[in-house]
């Protein structure tokens, strides 16, 4: 019942915001949808005015306080955020093209452009205000979120976000811990359950492997397979590997041990495969799921993004289109099923995943943490690769 209460409270919220965009909004109404007073007009934010190496990242206390354009949005109090590889990539000018096309003029830049950006997209926090047609949440919440990588970041005081991106925190997790999952989880709830089709119902007993194990998303994979029951297989390296084992992995592939391909021919055939680092993986992964019985390869490295800002949003558009048809087609006639899959943000998401974190299911995994002065050190320690977990950044 109550997880039918928030569905219905978030659906009316999304259609509230959809008749709102349709109409021009007069600024003079921006602070009246507002709950609250309001503050002061500037906060400290991590920005980039342009994209490039670590060095474009600037701090400033002069960031524009982010303000309740529409009534189902919720302004957050971040207190911790925390940096995974899109982050890198987009200080790069990754996916620029795409995202600009989704930015809203309201909530980016004085003239509507995508400078000063702020980076970042998880969010641990507590509210501070709401729109009017917010009812789920109120000031004082202890939430979290992932927001969108085409609305501004969260390595700031304050993000907004839509009410049906948030999420009530975890109860067993501290700020810091619940900082660390948002982005990562829902990328992997997107390809295992969304894409991929799997859940607590049909996962018993199922094989499984992973493919770029140690990371964020890997971890979390491991963890939600587990809990349904999976038998899962990870491949990472082997200083990851005891990780690994202790999030439940029951076989560990060691990348550097020599062939991957060589190692998996003595296991058995696989019902899913989740791939986190793309590349050549595809010319042989899919050769070790099972044929002609409904076995799925997902990859979250895709050239959706990378078309578009090579060759602009139309031709973009087409060639990824060419590009997963074809494949998808190839692979279908050869026994399997191929597929791509991208984050989504989304609050009732985070509300299953938050069950099985406070069941005991789902534990963060935290390589380092960072103050908020040291931005630019946990952006070159992701740039590395090679994660175990996550970075985070404590805000406050």
């Amino acid at each position: 019942m109550e997880v039918l209460k928030t569905c219905l409270l978030r659906r009316n919220a999304g259609v509230a915001a959809c008749f709102w965009r349709s109409k021009a909004v007069p600024k003079s109404l921006i602070r009246r949808i507002s709950t609250t007073s309001p503050r002061n007009s500037v906060m400290p934010a991590w920005v980039i005015d342009k994209y490039g190496k670590n060095e474009v990242l600037r701090f400033t206390e002069n960031m524009m306080l982010p303000v309740i354009n529409y009534p189902n949005e919720v302004i957050i109090k971040v207190h911790a955020a925390s940096v995974n590889p899109i982050d890198v990539n987009m200080r790069s000018g990754y996916g620029a093209t795409a995202l600009n096309m989704k930015r809203d003029p309201l909530h980016i830049g004085t003239r509507g452009e995508e400078f000063p950006l702020t980076l970042g997209r998880d969010v641990s926090g507590v509210v501070m205000e709401c729109g009017l047609d917010v009812k789920y949440f109120k000031p004082g919440d202890k939430v979290w979120a992932a927001v969108p990588p085409w609305k501004q970041g969260t390595l700031s005081e304050f993000v907004v976000v839509s009410g049906n991106e948030v999420s009530f925190k975890p109860k067993s997790l501290t700020h810091t811990q619940a900082a660390s999952l948002p982005y990562v989880a829902l990328t992997a709830w997107s390809a295992i359950n969304k894409v991929g089709g799997l859940n607590d119902k049909n996962c018993i007993g199922k094989r499984v492997l992973i493919l770029g194990a140690s990371g964020g998303v890997g971890t979390f994979a491991i963890q939600i397979m587990k809990a349904w029951g999976a038998h899962v297989t990870a491949v990472c390296s082997q200083d990851a590997s005891e990780l690994v084992k202790k999030l439940g992995a029951d076989d560990v592939v060691d990348y550097k041990s020599g062939s991957v391909e060589e190692q998996l021919k003595s296991l058995r055939p696989f019902d899913f495969i989740l791939d986190n680092v793309g590349g050549s993986t595809e010319k042989w992964a899919l050769n070790f799921l099972k044929k002609w019985s409904g076995a799925t390869y997902v990859t979250l490295v895709t050239p959706f993004l990378l078309n578009m800002d090579r060759l602009g949003i139309a031709d973009g558009m087409l060639q990824t289109g060419v590009t997963m048809g074809t494949k998808a087609l190839k692979h279908f006639w050869q026994g399997v099923h191929y597929r791509w899959a991208f984050f989504m943000a989304s609050g009732l998401y985070l509300d299953e995943i938050s069950e099985l974190v406070d069941a005991g299911k789902i534990q963060p995994v935290i390589e380092q943490t960072f103050p908020f002065s040291k931005v630019p050190e946990a952006f070159l320690k992701v740039e590395r690769g090679h994660a175990r977990g996550k970075t985070v950044i404590n805000v406050i």
